[in-house]
């Protein structure tokens, strides 16, 4: 079973690392022995299945999960189930994978029209005035 994200971009089973705990919150007495929170553990640094410029993106978009190994870090813990963690731990790196496959747009410079650039010098003209019209006028002495 692997972990599709768009049809021609799939990450192995290999690469995804499970490790189960014991999750704190609600579950009464079942809670103590049964291990339901999920840690997926997905190896960024080294993992060869993936684009280099996909890997790159998803780094910065996960940059605050990734430990000092290169493993990108999700915890589950939202369920009570260990399968709807797990289903929760996968859909939450899809989701980021799918993400950093989306290319980026390419940011193009702009320059506002003369009429723009009159029209923002009119106004700062204008609230310049009004802040002027509110100082204390200085009468002459007579």
């Amino acid at each position: 079973m692997s972990l599709e994200i768009t049809p021609d971009l799939v990450i192995p089973d290999t690469d995804l690392q499970w490790d189960f705990v014991r999750a704190s919150g609600p579950g009464g007495q079942h809670v103590n022995k049964a291990a339901t929170a999920v840690q997926l553990r997905f190896q960024l640094a080294q993992n060869t299945s993936l684009p280099a410029e996909i890997r790159e993106r998803l780094r910065k978009i996960a940059a605050n999960r990734i430990n000092a190994a290169g493993e990108l870090i999700i915890d589950a813990r939202r369920f009570r189930s260990q399968d709807r963690n797990r289903q929760d731990a996968l859909d939450r790196l899809k989701a980021m994978a799918l993400r950093a496959a989306r290319k980026p747009k390419v940011r193009r410079r702009t320059r506002p029209s003369p009429a723009a650039r009159e029209r923002r010098l009119g106004e700062k003209h204008h609230r310049g005035g009004r802040k002027e019209s509110r100082r204390p006028v200085d009468w002459p002495d007579e």
